[in-house]
């Protein structure tokens, strides 16, 4: 995909999670790494609204193992460097349960299926981390058109997104 294509897919993504997020107070989103769907100036844009907008924070314990992730305002300009490559909220940060705010979750993704089983990086930081969200929050993966396949492997540790949303809209998964 061209960047002016990517670019103009994220400006349409941005759109609609404008749409998606209107009456909302929190919702948790990501930073995208690489080519991953979605923007800094997405971010900007609910900030501006007046959205509190939850970033992760990832680590891994004692032992190596992602834990669940651990949460930041974001504010914008005020982003560090993290492992990972990451960037993410400077201080404070809040535990897991934070997450538990959110009335809508953004989750990275390269790709789902029709049953919302999605590709991560494989780390399993949202898995671990989903559970402490409402049943009733919509869990949205971001995504370019053309991302969405047929089938993808799932595992009984694995969390399901709810939604897709691409620059064509928001698929209900499940």
């Amino acid at each position: 995909m061209s960047c002016a294509e990517r670019e103009k897919q994220n400006d349409a993504l941005t759109a609609h999670v404008l749409t998606a997020t209107s009456g909302l107070s929190t919702i948790a989103a990501y930073l995208p790494v690489g080519s991953e769907p979605g923007s800094v100036e997405m971010l900007d844009a609910l900030v501006t609204r007046g959205v509190q907008v939850l970033l992760p924070v990832a680590r891994n314990d004692e032992t190596g193992t992602p834990t669940a992730l651990a949460w930041g305002q974001y504010r914008p300009g005020e982003l560090v460097d993290a492992p990972f490559g990451l960037r993410e909220p400077g201080p404070p940060v809040s535990g897991p349960a934070t997450l538990a705010e959110a009335e809508l979750v953004l989750i990275p993704a390269l790709a789902v299926d029709g049953r919302g089983n999605r590709l991560g990086r494989g780390a399993g930081f949202y898995d671990r981390s989903l559970g402490f969200v409402a049943a009733s929050v919509a869990l949205i993966a971001p995504l370019y058109v053309g991302e969405i396949l047929d089938k993808i492997p799932a595992g009984p540790h694995d969390v399901p997104v709810t939604h897709a949303l691409t620059a064509d809209g928001l698929v209900t998964l499940g």
